[in-house]
């Protein structure tokens, strides 16, 4: 017994001893970290906007987290509202930053040692061919073996470390590509909705337009009936009229087309809309000034960019990832198990086995294969590097251009509020030297025709405003509020309450 006790003594001191190595590997951990530390690319913006700030824009800090509740539609405020709770496409982004934080988990499992636990039962028969003849050997034997074996890698040049590092600029990636499918969606249900409306303000002047031409009808086949005038003009009104009614299909198919669309934004069939949106409203109106920020606020507001960057930042640690394949790999391992030809006292002290101890693995000569694959990863993050640039120039155009569409379209409505206004008066006075004889039916088929056209240019330049206006605030990623970079935090939080990420 007291020899038992010494020799484990003895063992139990050795394995002491090999724990304090292993401690001492693991202050190691982390220590030397091999490949380009990360810093985020310095990119410069100008100052201010090329496009001069005309009426309707000014400088200063926009407020664009909820954005919409500035044209005061309570039917678009309650669509935007539902898009979020059951837009597909929003889910799915949303399932993908579970996936990247589940990758997360995978990359900084492998900090941890490896355990596993097995066992088996063996029964052999051995030739006798192979038994000697003088022995009285069995020909069959028993084997039974139960335990567990353990392997951790020390993660001296810092491959672990870099791993993670990739996995959590990945998860924070994905949480931008959530947040930039939050802007577009926005947008999209915006932009639909105020589609909806101005196809109901053109088809309402379509049909204004086609009831004052049946008018028109009518006294040019009473003039003929009283040989006052020819079957021309009788002709031309008709030309006129089923002009204008010709219009009026596409722009019924075109309104039910978009109320379609914005039931499907909402995640749902297409006709669940068409009872809440086919009474007409008016086209929602822009505030009378919208404040923009300058171009570098870009950079912390617009998802798109700050995914560019992340994802810059996950490549760059791929690249330490494949730089430490250079050095040798460093590992603990062991196994503890009992063995034994009986297994009803298998779990006997004396039929135990172990093994203990650190080990290296290094590779020599691989034929230029991992200076390749770093000089694939390098690659990769200038590709990254050009991306995150061009995120940022298409960014800037998407603003600038959003900008002078929509100062330029404003100009435009007015004016053709003008052209309307005028157009309207010289039908009445046409009509009414028509009617006295004073001019012939022709000014009146031209006056009228011109007239519808300026009513249809006029709704639709009026709804492509506030659209213009929709396209800018999305350009300027308009749609969420940057928060202090705690993604870890918010997305575990958001995950655990299973609701979306603001």
């Amino acid at each position: 017994m007291a020899r038992k006790k010494e020799v484990l003594g003895k063992s139990t001191g050795s394995v002491g001893i090999l724990l304090v190595v292993a401690l001492l590997l693991g202050v190691l951990n982390a220590c030397a970290h091999v490949g380009p530390d990360y810093k985020p690319p310095e990119q410069e913006t100008p100052d201010l906007w090329q496009q001069e700030l005309t009426k309707g824009l000014a400088e200063g800090e926009a407020a664009l987290q909820t954005w919409w509740t500035t044209f005061n539609d309570p039917v678009l405020n309650s669509l935007i509202e539902r898009a979020v709770k059951g837009n597909l496409d929003l889910k799915e982004a949303f399932a993908r930053v579970r996936e990247a934080r589940a990758f997360r988990g995978v990359a900084s499992g492998e900090r941890y040692p490896d355990l596993n636990a097995g066992g088996d039962a063996a029964r052999s028969r051995t030739s006798d061919d192979f038994l000697l003849i003088t022995t009285d050997q069995n020909r069959t034997d028993n084997f039974y073996n139960a335990g567990f074996d353990a392997t951790w890698e020390i993660d001296f040049w810092g491959r672990i470390g870099r791993s993670i590092e990739s996995a959590d600029a990945s998860l924070q990636a994905s949480v931008e590509n959530y947040r930039d499918a939050l802007v577009i969606l926005y947008a999209e249900i915006a932009l639909n909705y105020v589609e909806v409306r101005t196809l109901q303000a053109r088809l309402r002047f379509a049909e204004a337009s086609a009831e004052t031409q049946k008018r028109t009808l009518e006294i040019t086949k009473a003039r003929l009936r009283a040989e006052i005038s020819g079957e021309l003009d009788v002709r031309q009104a008709e030309l006129n009229l089923a002009n204008t009614e010709s219009i009026i299909p596409q722009l019924r198919s075109s309104l039910v087309q978009a109320i379609n669309r914005l039931g499907v934004l909402l995640g749902e069939f297409p006709d669940a809309l068409h009872q809440e949106l086919t009474r007409p409203a008016s086209i929602p109106k822009p505030p009378a000034q919208v404040t923009v920020g300058l171009p570098a606020e870009l950079l912390r507001q617009r998802p798109d960019i700050r995914r560019a960057e992340r994802e810059l930042a996950a490549q760059t640690a791929q690249i330490g990832v494949a730089t430490a394949d250079l050095y040798p790999r460093f590992s603990l391992s062991g196994a503890f198990a009992y063995q034994g030809t009986n297994g009803s006292d298998l779990f006997d002290w004396g039929r135990r086995s172990w093994f203990f101890g650190p080990s290296f693995r290094w590779n020599l000569f691989d034929g230029g294969r991992v200076r390749n694959r770093i000089n694939v990863e390098k690659a990769r993050a200038e590709q990254a590097l050009v991306r995150y640039q061009q995120t940022v120039l298409n960014a800037a155009e998407d603003v600038e251009n959003s900008m002078v569409s929509y100062t330029q379209e404003t100009d435009r409505r007015e004016i053709l509020q003008r052209a309307v206004v005028a157009a309207g008066k010289s039908v009445e006075l046409v009509k009414a030297l028509y009617k006295a004889g004073l001019t012939d039916f022709q000014n009146v088929f031209d006056m009228e025709r011109s007239y519808f056209q300026q009513q249809q240019n006029f709704a639709a330049s009026e709804g492509l405003v506030t659209e213009n206006l929709v396209r800018l605030y999305k350009a300027l990623g308009g749609g969420w509020e940057p928060q202090p970079e705690k993604i870890e935090e918010e997305v575990k939080d958001q995950e655990d309450r299973g609701e979306p990420i603001f």
